[in-house]
Order: structure tokens, then C-alpha cells, then sequence
């Protein structure tokens, strides 16, 4: 039995995951209920179906790993670092060692930041495609998707709105 891979990130309307500073602060919603689905999107439901968390060395150092305790984390960097407790240093293809861990039937939630999920998005081995548009335009900072990315046909599978954020799930079509 496969696992799966999954981009789960909040995003400005102009398609930012950060300002230019680092800062998420801007990742609320505008208090408008008038167009709120009864439908909820359950960030907590969501960990619950999740073995391993990915992220990058800069989340690592803001401190992001600490909300995973009960999780594997996985942390991609250039340097080589000591694996402790459930902390899992990978300076190596880390793309597939995720992918063999989706293989061996775990579900691997990839929580940022840009530079790493680009190489899942290249590789194009991401499963779904978990993404909250904050009513908010940035104008600058750091972008969810970078340049010259395959071309990835999805397909809408779940679709929540709550204080005007938008929580969009997509799946690959199948061919």
C-alpha cells in the first residue's frame, strides 16, 4: 500500500507562502462569515492521517518542527547535522528518500518551505495539493511555486471557505 505526498501550505492571492522578511503574520482571515461553507477544513483531522512531516532548514530554525513532537520530521539541508529524538537530517537527495518512505505506505505531509517543495513539484511526486488563499495581496516575498515547473493536471476534491480563506484540495488527474 502507497502513502501519499501532500502540499498542505497557506498562500497570499498573489501567491506568496511568506513576506519578504519570513513572516506569516498576514495568515488570517478578513471576519467576513456572509460566504462561509457549513464544510470546515480540520487542520487537526488532517495531522491525525499524517506520519511525516518535511520541511526546510530555515523552518527548521523559526521553530516549526516543535509543533510535530509526535511526528517523524524530516529536515533538508546542505549541512550535516546529528538526527536527535524524532529529528531526521537529510543533506542528501531528499526527494527520494521521501518518496521511498511514500512507498513503504507512509503519508508525508510537505510543509514548506518554497525551495524544498520545488523539488517535489519538478519531480512532480506530490499526491494532493492542500491550499488556503488568504484574502490578502503581499506584492513581494517569498513564492509558493517557482519557475519552470512541469505542467500538472489536478483535479478539485474538496473545497472549504471560513472568514473569506479558501482551503482547496486537489488530487492528480488520473491519465
Amino acid at each position: 500500500m502507497n502513502g501519499k505526498i501532500i502540499l498542505n501550505l497557506a498562500i497570499s492571492l498573489d501567491g506568496y507562502i511568506a513576506d519578504e522578511n519570513g513572516g506569516f503574520d498576514w495568515i488570517v482571515g478578513d471576519g467576513n462569515t456572509t460566504l462561509n461553507t457549513k464544510n470546515k477544513w480540520d487542520y487537526s483531522e488532517f495531522l491525525g492521517d499524517i506520519d511525516i512531516v518535511v520541511m526546510g532548514k530555515n523552518c527548521y530554525d523559526q521553530g516549526f518542527h516543535n509543533d510535530y513532537k509526535d511526528k517523524e520530521v524530516y529536515i533538508a539541508t546542505s549541512k550535516k547535522i546529528d538526527n536527535y529524538e524524532n529529528y531526521h537530517f537529510i543533506s542528501g537527495n531528499i526527494v527520494e528518500i521521501i518518496n521511498n518512505l511514500k512507498n513503504q505506505g507512509k503519508n508525508i505531509f510537505l510543509f514548506g518551505g518554497g525551495r524544498l517543495v520545488d523539488n517535489f513539484v519538478k519531480a512532480n511526486i506530490i499526491d494532493e495539493y492542500i491550499i488556503g488563499i488568504i484574502p490578502t495581496i503581499l506584492g513581494k516575498g517569498r513564492k509558493l511555486f517557482l519557475e519552470n515547473n512541469p505542467k500538472i493536471d489536478l483535479s478539485l476534491q474538496y473545497y472549504s471557505v471560513e472568514d473569506g480563506i479558501i482551503v482547496m484540495k486537489y488530487s492528480k488527474r488520473n491519465k
